[in-house]
């Protein structure tokens, strides 16, 4: 099973007390990371993928952004469970790849959970994707961080899409098993190590 993690895009600030959380909207800035993001995942997500967002205004805006439809759960709000997201992603079973568009620290202790076993505060940068894969190893299904997409690359990527060449060279920028170890990244100009 697949479980890529969206975080929603940048969101305004709540402007006074009397101003819900939950309708809070993404800035500008937000929209382009939502538009960019969504491109890059447009390109990469199966078509049979499930995608499922927080009923937060700026958590479906982001959603939104990528042109599919998508079920809105209320359990997946802010202040989520680690283990109820999983629960409601169906994993590790679920036949199909499952796209959980949240909010932090809610996503990043799912990633801890998954990648290392217990429950952290994992940093995760607005907009970015972490998408993690349940793969067979000795005889064992584990999971392994197969993406981790931050904005910047992938804004590099959109403006050189028509380029195969750049886009070979994200694929070693998004830190994946695509990612050649040491080697020095065309695209953002940093080294990823495996």
């Amino acid at each position: 099973m697949d479980l890529i993690l969206w975080r929603h895009a940048d969101a305004a600030p709540v402007k006074n007390e009397s101003e819900p959380d939950i309708q809070r909207r993404l800035t500008g800035k937000g929209r382009k990371q939502a538009t960019v993001m969504a491109i890059w995942l447009e390109r990469h997500l199966p078509d049979s993928v499930r995608v499922l967002a927080s009923p937060a205004t700026r958590a479906q805006e982001t959603a939104g952004a990528l042109g599919r439809k998508f079920v809105t759960v209320p359990e997946l709000a802010t202040g989520a469970d680690a283990a109820q997201l999983l629960h409601i992603a169906g994993w590790p079973d679920s036949r199909n790849a499952v796209l959980i568009v949240g909010h932090q620290p809610t996503l990043g202790r799912v990633a801890s959970l998954l990648l290392l076993g217990e429950e952290q505060e994992l940093s995760m940068r607005k907009a970015a994707v972490w998408w993690i894969t349940n793969r067979l190893r000795d005889d064992e299904f584990r999971p392994s961080l197969r993406a981790e997409v931050k904005e910047p690359c992938v804004l590099r990527y959109v403006q050189s899409i028509s380029d195969t060449n750049a886009g070979d060279a994200f694929l070693r920028c998004v830190r994946s098993k695509f990612c050649i170890p040491d080697e020095c990244c065309a695209v953002c100009s940093q080294r990823h190590l495996r």
